[in-house]
């Protein structure tokens, strides 16, 4: 989308990557794969297929290369990305039938790789769920490699020729291409498609470049050598910015750089209000590589460990031990902070591709999270054992998600309480005491929260679930997505009505959704009594500083404001004023 204003022209996308730069714009054109179908003689066959195998073999070694390099000036987690493209890369089912299409069908290699690579994109990008669909972006990548070597043509994104700083624009930037980006020549990137939680996001944030991602059309409207001011904080592209809105950007960089330093002095300080109520402060992650950034930013502990996302991208899932190692990993490195490690939660758009699951006609109201798991005791079995061994420091706590009553966390608890038993017998240490807690993510366990808080330790909301499931309203899509409110007096009072059921029974509720990541909601959720936070490890200081600019007295009057109000709209604009008031540093940068 753009907006006209005194002859400038700004776009506006999504910020995946802070900062702001300006310079001449480089447009990368991708080129387009032509591929024509040839007839091949049957006699040529085998010749076309050892020329397909030996392709494989040197993207392989081009990936490793790319792996290698990223590791050495990156970091180990970031590499671990280009593990993906290796898997895609060995994929029998897709290379199987290539070979298929090119034996059966007497043709080309190149255009049987299309044609089955296609239908796989079209499948990743068709999904419901955004970060399942960005890995579409994964495959486009690792397609792209291939038939660039298949056709024997050069990388139409080889950025070895740049000798001059610039502001790239591209429809899209694939992972690879962003991996090898010269901070010294690359100021920042826009694309037209993409979102947050993209590899080319991720590698975007750990290079510390400023990027905007889901701009629609810029790449078609620019020019090579336009001048553009990029702003990375709110996602935008101003196309030949005016003197005043360099000016304005000038003053906003000084007050970013203020707003670091007040950042940094609260890192290593407690999470406190002002009338000292101690607020737990967690990050979520998704696997042993996140631990760095947990510690870095100032968090203590994890309140979300999403095991899942062990389980996808791989040919086979993770057995016990090979959960156990990443489950001990993290759990040492954080000792003698807690680790909260949420069992699976697969279904949804979050299917295994190895177990071979039908479809569901809605998955995510059918067999996912603790459904999936009860219906396949061996695999979860497997997991329970993995995190009671890790618990064996101490540290390690265990919650269960989408639990919609009693039944299932009593068949829940059998089957751990069946495993401990097990362990026990080998002698295999474990703690036997490991807090046990429940996930508040479906309104049929917020309303019995008094009879689930009688076999739990703790429970932790998943407002992300919550919301969607109270209001039937699925974010990503456009059409009910500004029914997603998570300030509806529907939400607000299940929260309630929770944190009050887990304090009568004597144990804590915690909130890990995205509103537990958004400084603006932070002193309504404080208000409302919830006792511990878990989020993105990068918000964690402006959380942590929210937290300390608060007076729980004060919170407590917004919560009771919000509770009586009927309006999610008058709630948030409260929410709005609150913080703004309370901590007006953290939101002058937008």
């Amino acid at each position: 989308m753009s907006v006209q204003t005194k002859g400038e022209k700004v776009y506006r996308g999504t910020a995946v990557s802070g900062g702001v730069c300006r310079g001449k714009v480089l447009v990368l054109h991708h080129t387009q794969h032509l591929v024509s179908r040839r007839a091949l003689e049957p006699g040529l066959i085998p010749e076309e297929i050892r020329r397909f195998e030996q392709v494989l073999v040197k993207t392989r070694t081009q990936i490793k290369e790319v792996q290698r390099r990223v590791a050495a000036n990156m970091s180990g987690s970031e590499a671990d990305i280009f593990d993906a493209h290796l898997l895609m890369l060995e994929d029998r089912v897709l290379i199987d039938e290539v070979m298929r299409l090119i034996r059966e069908d007497l043709v080309n290699a190149e255009f049987a790789f299309q044609q089955v690579s296609g239908r796989y994109v079209a499948a990743m990008e068709s999904v419901e769920d955004e970060l399942l669909r960005e890995r579409a972006a994964d495959m486009r990548d690792l397609v792209g490699r291939v038939m660039d070597n298949l056709l024997q043509v050069r990388d139409s994104a080889d950025l070895n020729h740049l000798t001059e700083p610039c502001i790239l624009v591209s429809r899209d930037l694939s992972p690879s291409t962003t991996a090898q980006l010269n901070k010294k020549l690359v100021l920042g990137f826009a694309t037209d498609i993409g979102g947050k939680s993209s590899h080319t996001a991720i590698m975007a944030r750990s290079l510390d470049i400023p990027a905007v991602v889901g701009l629609k059309t810029l790449s078609e409207e620019l020019e090579t050598g336009d001048y553009v001011l990029l702003d990375g904080y709110n996602g935008t592209v101003v196309v030949n910015p005016t003197d005043a809105t360099l000016f304005e950007y000038g003053q906003l960089a000084k007050l970013k750089a203020s707003l670091d330093v007040k950042l940094a002095e609260v890192l290593w300080l407690p999470a406190v209000t002002l009338d000292g109520k101690a607020v737990h402060l967690s990050a979520n992650i998704e696997d042993q590589h996140d631990v760095e950034a947990v510690i870095a930013h100032g968090a203590e502990g994890v309140g979300l460990f999403r095991t899942e996302f062990l389980f996808l991208n791989r040919p086979a899932p993770p057995n016990e031990d090979e959960q156990w190692q990443v489950y001990h990993e993290v759990a040492a490195a954080l000792h003698p902070n807690p680790v909260i490690i949420r069992t699976l939660d697969l279904g949804g758009d979050k299917f295994v591709s190895s177990l071979q699951l039908a479809p569901e006609l809605n998955s995510f109201l059918g067999w996912r999270a603790i459904r999936f798991c009860l219906a396949q005791p061996d695999m979860f079995c497997h997991q329970l054992r993995a995190i009671l061994r890790a618990s064996s420091g101490g540290n390690v706590k265990m919650m269960y998600p989408m639990i919609s009553g009693v039944d299932e966390l009593n068949q829940a608890n059998a089957l751990l309480e069946k495993c401990k038993q097990e362990l026990k017998a080998k002698e295999v240490p474990f703690n036997p005491n490991m807090e046990i807690g429940v996930m508040i993510e479906i309104p049929s366990a917020a309303l019995i929260a008094d009879a689930l808080a009688k076999r739990a330790r703790f429970f932790s909301i998943g407002s992300n679930d919550l919301i969607q499931y109270t209001l039937a309203a699925d974010r990503t899509n456009e059409k009910v997505s500004h029914l997603y409110e998570p300030t509806h007096p529907a939400i607000l009072k299940l929260i309630k009505y929770t944190v009050e059921a887990s304090h009568r029974h004597g144990i804590w509720t915690g909130v890990c959704g995205e509103i537990g990541g958004d400084p603006t909601l932070v002193p309504l959720l404080l208000g409302l009594g919830v006792d511990e936070l878990s989020a993105a490890p990068p918000v964690i200081p402006e959380v942590k500083y929210m937290i300390r600019k608060t007076s729980i007295a004060e919170a407590r009057q917004l919560a009771d404001f919000a509770l009586q109000c009927d309006s999610p709209s008058e709630i948030y604009a409260a929410c709005q004023k609150f913080a703004l008031q309370t901590a007006p540093s953290l939101f002058e940068k937008t």
